[in-house]
């Protein structure tokens, strides 16, 4: 099972991002898949790797209490060696037996627990490797989320201004302000036309005011005419030089006829 799980992290770790991201539709979507899957997996290999940890510690802690008592057997069998000769020289043989015979069955539970701790020694080196190579890889699944993480905030942003520079750009299309067919071409066509007309009224008032003083002008002169004509019917003084001089509109004089008088 060990192996099958390193086998697993070690395929996802080699993964190939850019060329899976080259042929995905939809490149945002499947990384979001990806940084799912990717956690999942992450998750599901920590709880794996956490007990092939575990496991390991605990062989480590059945070695060190089997090296413990290998240690303490070991000092017990010194012990009874040792009281043995005491008595044994005091010339007491029986209780010399009896602790040499409690030495010989202390050093035999030391070998047995070092016959213990020596058969477990491979185990752990082989768990010891195991472990170390499942955190390794654990360690590039970690690494690969967080490429794959930035990846897609990466590929988000850069969708996100390139939608944003495309709603700018069809923004800027729709608004043409050289295009007399546009809205704009057009509103500004009509403002023109009403200015025009507006200027045509001012003329047209203005020749019209022109003309009404001119007939003021006239009417004033004519009447001037036939008061003095009046004035000299009537035996009254000739008017003055030049005030009022003209004839009447629509007669002919000819200079000759002056000359008749």
């Amino acid at each position: 099972m060990k192996q099958s799980i390193f086998g697993r992290m070690a395929q996802l770790a080699k993964a190939n991002i850019n060329s899976l991201l080259d042929q995905a539709e939809d490149p945002q979507k499947m990384l979001d898949q990806m940084v799912r899957d990717y956690t999942n997996n992450i998750a599901e290999a920590e709880s794996a790797v956490a007990q092939t940890i575990g496991n390991l510690r605990m062989l480590q802690d059945d070695y060190n209490e089997d090296i413990k008592n290998a240690q303490d057997w070991g000092k017990k069998a010194l012990a009874a060696s040792r009281k043995a000769d005491e008595y044994r020289a005091k010339g007491d043989t029986v209780d010399a037996e009896k602790f040499d015979n409690l030495a010989k069955v202390a050093l035999q539970r030391q070998m047995s627990a070092e016959n213990e701790a020596k058969s477990a020694e491979p185990s752990i080196a082989s768990q010891t490797e195991v472990v170390d190579k499942l955190k390794h890889g654990l360690d590039q699944m970690k690494g690969k989320l967080n490429e794959l993480t930035s990846k897609r905030n990466e590929l988000v942003a850069r969708s996100k201004t390139a939608a944003a520079q495309t709603q700018v750009h069809d923004a800027l299309k729709s608004i043409d302000f050289m295009d007399p067919t546009s809205e704009v071409g057009r509103f500004e066509e009509k403002i023109r036309r009403e200015e025009a007309k507006v200027r045509g009224h001012q003329e047209l008032a203005a020749s019209s005011l022109d003309a009404q003083f001119n007939s003021l002008e006239d009417l004033g002169e004519q009447t001037e005419i036939e008061a003095r004509l009046a004035a000299l019917k009537s035996g009254g003084a000739p008017a003055a030089i030049g005030a009022g001089e003209g004839r009447p509109a629509g007669s002919t004089v000819d200079e000759a006829d002056f000359d008749k008088l």
